[in-house]
């Protein structure tokens, strides 16, 4: 399928590249007489605004796997994908409050920077090298693989050359500008990102309607289809193993969120480039009020788009163009790329542009992040002792560059991922247990010790795979469970913290680690602004979760 663009639809979506990239290498520019130095390249000379860091949090979160992806799970199974966003917002509230204090205080580059102070440089060093080979394997050849087949479906694009051009695009400010061009253009890249998704949503919601407008065309969704607006699910649902139940409140989904917002590099180093700690507290704010919204524009389509195609009168009146590429439960994300092709003319750029921001901020956010671990903590640690500026901004450069065209090579190679946004949770599931073990027993219990957390580290893997691989034959025995994914991680967890606490307790026969992180009271205080906006946020989340329980 290929949707019809016009001329004013090519005319938006070009001046959107050009804007982007004008922005992004006029910041990016060396200011006279100041030639970048490390701390300007990749943390932005820390001096961004509240309102920068909030935009760039979101463009850097919500990729092609958000529109794509959850609106393919909002297609399959509804409403209660957007847990992922809502329990998000909550999530980002204590980030700002509980690690951001000792993140900036610290005045971390990079998060296995962190693991080097409280634990040791092996543990960081082992862990630098997961995070590069997760975020060039599974990052990036992701997002480049899902934008690319979503430019294939919706304007013909051959699927090697979308790739191509979006890492071209990528590339073109962010690997000269480092974060400063990436926060910057974030910005731009979330006006667009959140118009275009309103847009196809307004879309969806007005043609279910018959032209009645987005709140009759909502409450038609409910009536047609008011099991797909449950958030809890029961086990009777099929969709119950990607979400079971309560426990997406109670359980692993915590696991997830966790470790996505508080100790994810391409997520965390925004925050790390505040102008001081209240600004980065402030944008964290935004960015959970942003994430409140963000299921308005990457799961309602979805859930429209299982309606429309489920309704004989709105395929009569979409007409052949409304059979083309139809989206199915076998081929859920097939759903938003079908939508756009119903846009009127100029919409269709507008809705063009925000898929590619979204897309594009996501793989400028994951290559800047990569270059930074890469030369703060191999290159720096063990290439080059004594590296001035110069030569770390170039290794920066260098090592995106090298990283992007790996992940090109790789993209490709996925072949079609049907929901593809609970298969990257699913398999990222394996590995972020442990990780999260390692990071909040190091913040908060002094007795952890560097040989606790490389054993738990270690040991998680096989305990994740364990529940990951066990026969489902064998289920019945005591022996094996076969139990959802969500609920895997957070039993992985709960033993990953277990064996690090036995480990380090008979280390030290139950004394402080010398490492370990004096918390106070006062570290955790928080502004009013904070204080306010986060209650204002959880008392939204509870009238939300109320409304949709079941």
């Amino acid at each position: 399928m290929t949707t019809n663009f016009e001329f004013w639809d090519y005319f938006i979506f070009i001046a959107y590249a050009i804007l982007i990239l004008g922005v992004g290498l006029w910041v990016s520019r060396d200011k006279k007489g100041h030639e970048k130095n490390a701390e300007d390249y990749f943390l932005a000379s820390k001096s961004l605004p509240w309102w920068a860091i909030g935009a760039s949090l979101i463009a850097a979160n919500i990729s092609a796997e958000q529109f794509i992806g959850m609106s393919g799970s909002g297609f399959a199974s509804g409403l209660a994908i957007a847990s992922y966003e809502w329990m998000a917002a909550i999530t980002l509230i204590i980030v700002g409050k509980y690690f951001l204090p000792i993140f900036i205080e610290k005045g971390l580059y990079t998060i296995p920077e962190f693991v080097e102070k409280r634990y040791s440089t092996n543990l960081k060093t082992i862990l630098a090298v997961f995070w590069i080979a997760l975020y060039v394997f599974v990052n990036l050849t992701t997002v480049l693989y899902l934008g690319a087949l979503a430019l294939e479906t919706i304007i013909g694009i051959p699927l090697i050359y979308g790739i191509i051009g979006l890492a071209m695009f990528a590339a073109a400010y962010s690997l000269y500008g480092g974060l400063s061009a990436v926060a910057w253009t974030d910005v731009i890249q979330v006006v667009f990102l959140i118009l275009g998704g309103l847009a196809t949503t307004y879309l969806a919601l007005n043609t279910v309607s018959n032209g009645e407008g987005v709140f009759a065309g909502l409450q038609t969704v409910y009536d047609a289809v008011p099991d797909r607006f449950a958030m809890i699910l029961d086990e009777s649902n099929p969709e119950y193993k990607n979400l079971p139940g309560i426990a997406v409140l109670v359980g692993g989904m915590w696991v997830a969120n966790l470790y996505y917002w508080g100790f994810n590099q391409y997520i965390i180093q925004r925050t790390l480039a505040a102008k001081s700690l209240k600004e980065a507290q402030k944008g964290i704010l935004m960015a959970a009020f942003l994430k409140l919204v963000i299921p308005l524009i990457v799961v309602i389509p979805g859930i429209a788009a299982y309606v429309m195609i489920n309704d004989p009168a709105i395929m009569a009146r979409l007409g052949e163009a409304g059979l083309k590429n139809l989206p199915s439960i076998e081929q859920a994300d097939r759903a938003y790329p079908w939508l756009l092709q119903f846009l009127p003319t100029g919409l269709k750029g507008v809705a063009f542009a925000a898929l590619a921001a979204a897309i594009v901020s996501s793989l400028a956010s994951m290559l800047n992040s990569t270059s930074t671990i890469f030369t703060m903590d191999i290159y720096k640690q063990y290439i080059n002792k004594t590296a001035s500026d110069k030569s770390t901004v170039n290794m920066g450069r260098i090592s995106a560059a090298v990283a992007l065209v790996i992940a090109c090579t790789m993209a490709p190679l996925l072949g079609n991922l049907d929901q593809a946004f609970q298969f990257i949770q699913e398999y990222t599931g394996i590995v972020s247990p442990g990780i999260l073990a390692v990071f909040l027993l190091g913040l908060f219990w002094k007795k952890t010790t560097n040989k606790g957390a490389i054993i738990g580290a270690i040991v998680s893997i096989p305990i994740a795979m364990y529940f990951k691989v066990a026969p489902k034959g064998w289920s019945t025995s005591p022996m094996f469970i076969d139990v959802p994914f969500m609920d895997q991680m957070g039993y992985t967890l709960l033993l990953t913290m277990g064996v690090i606490a036995v480990v380090s307790y008979m280390q030290h026969k139950g004394a402080d680690d010398k490492k370990g992180i004096e918390i106070t009271k006062e570290l955790f205080k928080t502004s009013p602004v904070f204080n306010i906006g986060a209650f204002a946020v959880i008392l939204i989340l509870t009238a939300l979760y109320a409304i949709f329980w079941n």
